[in-house]
């Protein structure tokens, strides 16, 4: 059986999410009280029943803050009598939610007479804590379109029936600030910058004219070499640990040039050697920035 528990905050697109996983042919159940899903669990595994052999269950605010506090207990307790559980959690920066909610015209579950929408947003972060705190993989969707989110659960969640770390390198732009999910983050800015050649400034690192003009250089090549090797150390030490999803962002000033060829160069090498490696572009439009797999891959 593979249990995925999805959780985040209203807003953030957890419901959306559900949706897709249905579509991926999970049995889905939305607002399970958090009390009862290890009863409800040992129920359905009672049953044998194939239906349930992969279920996505949603969990969210609408608890008592002692359930949730104790959900990480819960599903360590679930995985220790044999069941592949992954805790998937989802939020986005308080004025997109704010921003949501003003176009949907929403209520938000924990408003309540005299409570304003961005202290009941205040007040379910709180609550959620622990639950983010222990989640195996958490996608920021500040910045990710519907469709985006949709790719993100078929890539990364959907195809990875199979327990093997799911390794995603994504490039960024500082200038939008650091993405929310990554676990590590490196920093490119000190390299060469392809945006002041004005013959490469419309391209991105996806051009095979910004990486010859990256190529040619010296620091570039170490800071590759230096993140690669560090990768190279950490992954088996994620892999040992039995982590299911691994998120590296690599970031330069826009996220159009360096950090676009850098993930691609490493996704290409870390992908002869891994089996689940892919990269995403925040900063790119979305058919260029969605996430893809190295067309050679490890297999």
């Amino acid at each position: 059986m593979r249990l995925i528990i999805v959780s985040g905050l209203s807003g953030s697109g957890k419901t959306v999410a559900l949706h897709y996983f249905e579509d991926l042919g999970f049995y889905c159940i939305d607002n399970v009280p958090a009390a009862l899903l290890a009863s409800m669990i040992e129920q359905i595994l009672a049953t044998q029943d194939p239906m349930y052999s992969r279920l996505a269950i949603g969990i969210d605010a609408r608890n008592r803050a002692a359930d949730l506090a104790h959900l990480p207990a819960v599903t360590a307790d679930l995985r220790a009598r044999g069941t592949r559980c992954e805790v998937i959690f989802l939020h986005a920066d308080d004025d997109i939610l704010l921003k949501r909610f003003g176009e949907t015209r929403r209520k938000h579950p924990l408003s309540a007479a005299g409570l304003s929408l961005r202290e009941a947003i205040d007040r379910e972060r709180q609550l959620l804590d622990p639950i983010i705190g222990a989640a195996d993989l958490v996608i920021d969707t500040t910045r990710t379109s519907v469709h985006q989110l949709r790719d993100i659960v078929r890539q990364r969640i959907g195809r990875h029936d199979l327990p093997e770390l799911s390794i995603l390198i994504e490039s960024f732009g500082f200038k939008n600030g650091l993405p929310a999910d990554a676990d590590f983050v490196f920093d490119l800015r000190c390299l060469p910058n392809p945006y002041w050649d004005t013959a490469l400034r419309t391209l991105t690192g996806k051009d095979p004219k910004v990486a010859d003009f990256l190529d040619a250089s010296d620091s570039v090549r170490r800071m590759y070499e230096d993140i690669l090797g560090f990768l190279e150390r950490r992954i088996p030490q994620y892999i040992d640990c039995s982590r299911n999803y691994l998120t590296i962002a690599i970031g330069c000033t826009g996220g159009q040039h360096r950090s676009v060829y850098m993930a691609e160069k490493l996704a290409a090498e870390l992908s002869k050697r891994h089996k689940q490696v892919m990269t995403r572009h925040n900063e790119l439009p979305e058919v260029e920035g969605r996430i893809t797999v190295p067309q050679f891959g490890g297999s």
